[in-house]
């Protein structure tokens, strides 16, 4: 193998990229003020000393509500470029893989209703 001008032009981006992506931790860890004791080790909670149970974790059900918002949340993202492109081609094949895309995602949200997701469970305090 030949080492020519565009090995070295990556080799030099790659070095570039990791200074460039290192730099600001470098800088942080340099000149970041340092806290120790008092507050540093408490929970934020909007400016506010946290009382009660500060500590405690939330409830699975919160990621799972989260990690179905994510889902779909991609898949409507997915809906603006496949509407922006498919005006400009011609026919009905847009139009039909567009309605078979949407009929799973409305099958996934029918699935997941009557799996009882969406149904906020109530937690009892004891």
């Amino acid at each position: 193998m030949i080492f020519n001008s565009l090995h070295l032009a990556i080799i030099v981006f790659l070095v570039a990229a990791a200074i460039f992506a290192a730099s600001p931790l470098v800088i942080a860890l340099l000149i970041a003020p340092r806290a120790r004791g008092g507050d540093f080790r408490m929970p934020y909670e909007c400016g506010v000393r946290p009382y009660g149970r500060a500590w405690d974790h939330f409830a699975f059900n919160y990621h799972i509500y989260a990690l179905i918002f994510i889902a779909f949340d991609v898949d409507i993202l997915y809906l603006y470029p496949v509407g922006v492109s498919y005006r400009l081609l011609p026919g009905w094949l847009p139009l039909a893989e567009l309605s078979f895309f949407l009929f799973f995602v409305l099958l996934a949200v029918v699935y997941f209703q009557a799996k009882g997701v969406f149904t906020w469970p109530r937690r009892i305090e004891q």
